[in-house]
C-alpha cells in the first residue's frame, strides 16, 4: 500500500491524483496531512502541490464531465469528510476508464453517488450561508459576520458577497475553522485571528452606534409582524435550523 500525504488544499488533492496515474499506482491511499498517522510498513510519499499537474487533471475531467462535474469535485472537497479522498479518487478512476461516458450521472456507482451526496449537502449549506449571514457594523467602519457552517463553504460564498457588497469593507470569519476573508473594496485577503475570543465576544462597546439602532429596529419589526395565532414552530425550524439562530439579529430578541 502506498500512502500519499497532501497539504489539504484542492490543488494538493489533484496533484496527488495526478501522481497516482503518472506512477500507475494501484493500491494507494490519499491522506490529508492533519489526519496522517505514520504506518509501520507502507510506502509513504509526501505530495507537493503543483499547479501545472492539478490543472492538467482539471482540464482532462472538464473535457469529459463539464462544469457540473468540476463543481461536484469542488463541493466534495469542501465537505471535509474523512473518506472524501477515497471516493474522489475512485470516481475519477471510473471516469478515466470510461472516456466516452459522463459517469457523473451514473448513480449506480457508489463513489459517484457519494460525491453527489456531498455536493447536495455542501450546496444546501452554501445556500443557507448566503441567506442567513448577518453583518454587524463596528466602530472602525468594517462590517463583520461570524459563521460556523457544518462544511467549509466560506470559499464558495465569497463571490456572492463580493458582488453584493462591492462598496463596503467587510469580513466573514469562520469561527469553527479559525480563518476568514477581508474585503478591502478591491481584493479579498485571507486572514486568521490569533485571539478568536475577541470576535466571539464582541459586545456593544465595539459596535458602531448606528448598528445598535438598526438591530433594535430589525428586532422590533420581527416582533410586531409576528402573528401569534399562525405560529408554526416546526415549519420555522425546518426552514431556519436552530444552529443558525445565535448569529441572526432577529433571534437575539
Amino acid at each position: 500500500m502506498t500512502t500519499l500525504v497532501y497539504d489539504e488544499s484542492f490543488e494538493g488533492l489533484l496533484t496527488a491524483v495526478f501522481h497516482v496515474f503518472e506512477s500507475k499506482l494501484d493500491a494507494v491511499e490519499i491522506v490529508r496531512k492533519s489526519q496522517f498517522a505514520s504506518p509501520l510498513f507502507d510506502d509513504v510519499q509526501e505530495i507537493i502541490s503543483d499547479a501545472t499537474k492539478a490543472d492538467r487533471v482539471l482540464k482532462r475531467l472538464h473535457e469529459q464531465l463539464g462544469n457540473e462535474g468540476i463543481r461536484m469535485l469542488v463541493y466534495s472537497f469542501f465537505s471535509e469528510d474523512l473518506k472524501m479522498e477515497k471516493h474522489v479518487l475512485a470516481a475519477i478512476r471510473y471516469a478515466i476508464a470510461n472516456p466516452d461516458k459522463n459517469v457523473w450521472t451514473d448513480f449506480a456507482n457508489p463513489d459517484v453517488l457519494q460525491l453527489s451526496k456531498y455536493t447536495k449537502s455542501v450546496g444546501r449549506e452554501k445556500h443557507r450561508m448566503e441567506a442567513f449571514i448577518r453583518f454587524e457594523k463596528y466602530k472602525d467602519e468594517i462590517y463583520a459576520a461570524k459563521i460556523e457552517p457544518d462544511f467549509n463553504v466560506l470559499p464558495l460564498i465569497l463571490k456572492h458577497f463580493k458582488s453584493r457588497y462591492q462598496d463596503q469593507l467587510w469580513v466573514i470569519y469562520d469561527i469553527r475553522r479559525n480563518y476568514g476573508f477581508y474585503y478591502d473594496l478591491h481584493e479579498l485577503q485571507e486572514i486568521s485571528l490569533e485571539n478568536i475570543q475577541t470576535l466571539k465576544q464582541a459586545n456593544a462597546d465595539s459596535l458602531h452606534q448606528d448598528e445598535m439602532l438598526y438591530q433594535t429596529l430589525w428586532q422590533r419589526y420581527f416582533v410586531k409582524t409576528n402573528i401569534v395565532e399562525r405560529k408554526n414552530s416546526k415549519l420555522h425550524i425546518q426552514h431556519i435550523p436552530k444552529r443558525y439562530w445565535k448569529y441572526l439579529t432577529e433571534k437575539k430578541v
